[in-house]
């Protein structure tokens, strides 16, 4: 008869012999069932042996495992064979052996605990709070560089991650924290981001500098009950001789509250002002293609930073100098007409009278031309400059031009004089000149970095800005307020400046990063496009008085150093020295139905131009 230890010792001496260290293994299960959990999830351990269907094996598993189980049990264990439970194992450590280990280029997964509590004990908040940055998100830094979505999608995040940065600022600390209402937001956000912050309606984290936060007004908080959990006298009311604490507590300072917005009965775990700014409606970004509509071949474009070749007419007409010649591209029809071409002369700057279809010319040689672009026709020839004019201005039915000889005329195109008025003020060439036909004021920039505001026909400056580092030719006046003039650098400078020619001061002013070409403001909404040339030869969308960037986009591969807007406001056209015109769509509708209507309809020279209404 075997006895009940024979087979425990030899199952257990083939168990060690054929399989390194089964029982071992089995025993220290029992006795750490903790460290068999963990070992069992950890990738390296191969899984457990499968159940045989051998109804002979179970009563030998359960004397390996428990051997006190092995008496109560003798009956069965006389008819264990032996033999078989050798075979099971050997059949297992051939499958075992057999089976594909895992790959050893995994590392073993640390497993510290089934789960992770977090807590707050021994943490500063509002160190680590302050510590973050301001305008990301407060978990992960905003990148420097964007993401490759889309602007449309960089705008959504810049919206959220600074929607969740307010929201996570007043949760922690409410109204102890300097709070600032995001510019981007819109009004509804500011009133509700307003109404929150001063809501304390919580208790108050400890200040900073040991300054008592400043106390919520007591209009804004919601009766909330009060529990007293335990019955208690204080020291002074001892004294006083009062009474404890009731038992009782009322159900609210004022009675019962009726509020179903109070805290007590809100599921949510953020205030109900929060839980309004996330719902409240926000102003979805505009989406702005970044690939040009259209892109024309312009050959023989000059890559001149002090010249001024491209112009967009009130008649929806595009005037463009190349080389010698004058062409012009009718956006009605898309067909393009040679306006003129010079004798012995190159173009240096075009510019369209507000309304009508006159253009004028400025030459190499110092001359300005006028033509009557309808009728292909040079209506005069004026002279005064004795060097390249490179920066041309209307103002109704005066023209003036800006030369490299540094001075400044004044044109009456009714009077037969070659020109009315001389201003002199600039050192070196003048490459911008802007009229602000509304309130009659003239801005002039020059390669000396000044910026000139001349009033009406006034030989002398009303105001000179020195604030320019390199030479001033992006000039554009603001169609939206009195006053505002914006200017732009060189290289040297790259700065946009934002100039109150009322009062003569600074308003702001913003480092681009690139070389400031031209500037121009939107006709249908707030915001300004410039272009710039070294290194990414952009063309940026800006929104004002924040300076915040709507969109970037980049195709030319030379600086940009032409821009005009279409007469409707909506498209801008760029050009570079790579020889190409791009046109972009950047603005919505104006809300005003255009001053101009163009019919494509006739044949010949009217069709192409159109008829204007």
């Amino acid at each position: 008869m075997v006895t009940t230890g024979d087979v425990s010792g030899r199952a257990a001496h083939s168990a060690g012999t054929k399989r390194s260290g089964h029982s071992h293994e089995s025993r220290s299960q029992a006795a750490h069932p903790a460290t068999t959990n963990l070992r069992r999830s950890s990738r390296l351990q191969t899984p457990p042996p499968p159940s045989s269907g051998n109804s002979r094996e179970e009563p030998a598993t359960e004397i390996v495992r428990n051997p006190r189980a092995a008496t109560r049990s003798e009956n069965h264990v006389n008819n264990l064979d032996v033999e078989a439970v050798d075979s099971a194992l050997r059949r297992e450590i051939q499958q075992r052996q057999n089976s594909p280990g895992p790959s050893s280029h995994r590392k073993r997964q640390r497993i510290n605990g089934d789960r992770f509590i977090p807590t707050r004990s021994g943490q500063d908040l509002q160190a680590s709070f302050s510590l973050l940055h301001e305008e990301g998100s407060p978990a992960t830094p905003r990148s420097k560089r964007r993401t490759p979505q889309g602007e449309l999608h960089f705008q959504k995040t810049e919206e959220a991650n600074r929607t969740f940065s307010t929201v996570l600022r007043s949760e922690l600390f409410e109204n102890t924290v300097p709070q600032i209402a995001p510019e981007a937001l819109s009004p509804d956000h500011r009133r509700a981001s307003r109404g929150y912050l001063h809501e304390g309606t919580r208790s108050q984290t400890p200040p900073r500098n040991g300054l008592p936060a400043p106390a919520a007004p007591t209009a804004l908080t919601p009766s909330t009950p009060h529990k007293n959990l335990f019955s208690y006298l204080s020291p002074r009311h001892a004294s006083l001789g009062g009474h404890p604490t009731p038992s009782r507590t009322p159900q609210s300072r004022h009675g019962i509250n009726l509020d179903t917005r109070a805290e007590i009965y809100s599921l949510s775990p953020i205030k109900h002002k929060s839980q309004q700014l996330l719902l409240s409606p926000r102003k979805q970004p505009r989406a702005i293609s970044k690939v040009p509509y259209k892109v024309l071949d312009a050959p023989e474009l000059l890559d001149d930073y002090y010249l001024n070749l491209v112009d967009w007419g009130s008649a929806n007409v595009l005037g463009v100098g190349l080389g010698s010649s004058v062409y012009m591209w009718n956006a009605q029809t898309s067909r393009v007409n040679k306006l003129c071409t010079l004798e012995d002369d190159t173009v240096a700057s075009v510019s369209w009278i507000q309304k009508g279809t006159h253009l004028a010319i400025g030459t190499h040689k110092g001359l300005v031309q006028i033509w009557d672009a309808e009728k292909a026709r040079r209506l005069r020839t004026m002279t005064g400059h004795t060097a390249r004019v490179g920066a041309l201005a209307w103002n109704t039915h005066i023209l003036t031009s800006g030369s490299r000889d540094r001075l400044i005329y004044h044109r009456d195109v009714r009077a037969p004089d070659q020109w009315l008025k001389k201003l002199v003020g600039h050192k070196q060439e003048v490459c911008g000149l802007k009229w602000n036909c509304e309130d009659g004021q003239l801005a002039s920039g020059g390669n000396d970095n000044k910026l000139m505001v001349w009033d009406k026909l006034s030989d002398t400056p009303l105001w000179k800005y020195s604030g320019h580092t390199a030479a001033v030719k992006a000039i554009a006046w603001s169609p939206h307020q009195r006053g505002l003039l914006a200017s732009g650098g060189g290289t040297a400078d790259r700065r946009i400046i934002f100039h109150d020619t009322v009062r003569g001061t600074v308003l702001n002013e913003v480092d681009t990063g690139s070389q400031v070409c031209n500037i121009a403001w939107s006709k249908n909404s707030n915001e300004i496009v410039s272009t710039h040339g070294y290194s990414q030869n952009q063309i940026v969308v800006w929104k004002y008085p924040s300076m915040t960037q709507v969109a970037s986009l980049t195709g030319h591969t030379y600086r940009v150093l032409y821009l005009a807007m279409s007469p409707d406001g909506k498209t801008v056209v760029t050009g570079a020295g790579d020889e190409t015109l791009r046109f972009w769509n950047l603005f919505g509708k104006s809300p005003k139905k255009s001053i101009t209507d163009i019919d494509g309809g006739g044949s010949g020279r009217s069709g192409d131009w159109g008829v204007i209404r």
